[in-house]
């Protein structure tokens, strides 16, 4: 069974479709197989963003690994049983979809509370959060006494990740591992910085979820998106010197993806050693193994 990536946040600009584009295009260059859904049926950031990396590829004629993206299927209301939601069935069939040929599904969900997002939720093996480094981004995971910081309760994001905990607890399937992405971090150390990381370090022992670096505040992620290019691409889009800020920006990612601890994926680039596994150019690599057990190159019997 593919492993499935959900970016959450209920609230827009915390850079969840970036942080999604670039952690799906890692998985695809490390030679995994990755499927893609976007939930966002209005704005489609994330399908934009492919869409850009298809045409800029066509233009240059260069081979990108890019992740295979699948629409939402419509769903006929005959099709329906009793009381299905026609969301839900629409989701399902797009999985299922996906499924057979992918080691990963990459679901990037809107910045705002539907239907197809809370039931994307209860489909995570990973959900990632990102979380601009503010206390009005932090209100949507808890509420908190605005004189001693205390966490007074869980807020309303929050409230939804634990129902589809319970959703998934009652069908049988393993835990979700929740991360918490801290994007936008400043490079001082300013009181509002530490007052945010010791909040998120004392809600996440209580809802459990995981706190991780996300990416810092840079005009190259903006820069990128009308290529459809990420960090990884640079030198195939020509860029053979990273300046320093890239070189800061490209570790980023490399953390990101190891501090989401997916299964079989380690994170390597250009130049710097690798420890067994499959070594590719700027991007992710995957180890012995696929999610599923099956020896890396093999295919599924």
């Amino acid at each position: 069974m593919a492993h499935i990536i959900v970016f959450g946040n209920e609230k827009g600009g915390s850079g969840k479709s970036t942080t999604c584009m670039h952690t799906a295009t890692a998985l695809a260059r490390s030679g995994a197989r990755v499927g893609a859904l976007d939930l966002d049926l209005r704005q489609r950031t994330f399908t934009r963003y492919l869409e850009n990396r298809a045409q800029y590829a066509a233009r240059q004629d260069v081979a990108l690994p890019t992740p295979r993206i699948a629409g939402l299927p419509k769903v006929d209301a005959d099709d329906l049983d009793p009381h299905e939601n026609p969301f839900d069935k629409a989701l399902s069939l797009a999985v299922a979809e996906l499924e057979p040929d992918c080691d990963f599904i990459v679901i990037d969900c809107p910045g705002s509370h539907t239907r197809l997002s809370q039931v994307a939720h209860s489909l995570a093996d990973t959900l990632v959060t990102p979380l601009n480094d503010s206390f009005v981004d932090f209100d949507l995971l808890a509420r908190i006494d605005p004189d001693t910081g205390r966490v007074l309760g869980p807020s309303v994001y929050s409230e939804m990740v634990w129902h589809a905990r319970q959703l998934r607890a009652r069908a049988g399937l393993r835990a979700v591992d929740w991360i918490v992405l801290r994007n936008r971090l400043g490079a001082q150390e300013m009181h509002n910085k530490r007052k945010m990381g010791q909040a998120l370090e004392d809600l996440s022992r209580r809802i459990g979820f995981r706190v991780a670096p996300g990416f810092a505040e840079r005009v190259i992620f903006r820069e990128l998106f009308p290529r459809g290019m990420t960090l990884l691409d640079l030198r195939d889009i020509g860029i053979a010197h990273l300046n320093l800020s890239n070189v800061a920006a490209r570790q980023e990612v490399r953390e990101l993806i190891a501090a989401l601890r997916l299964p079989s994926v380690e994170m390597a680039f250009r130049g710097e050693p690798a420890c067994g596994g499959d070594m590719r150019a700027d991007g992710a690599r995957i180890s012995a193994a696929r999610p599923d057990g099956v020896p890396a190159g093999a295919a599924r019997g």
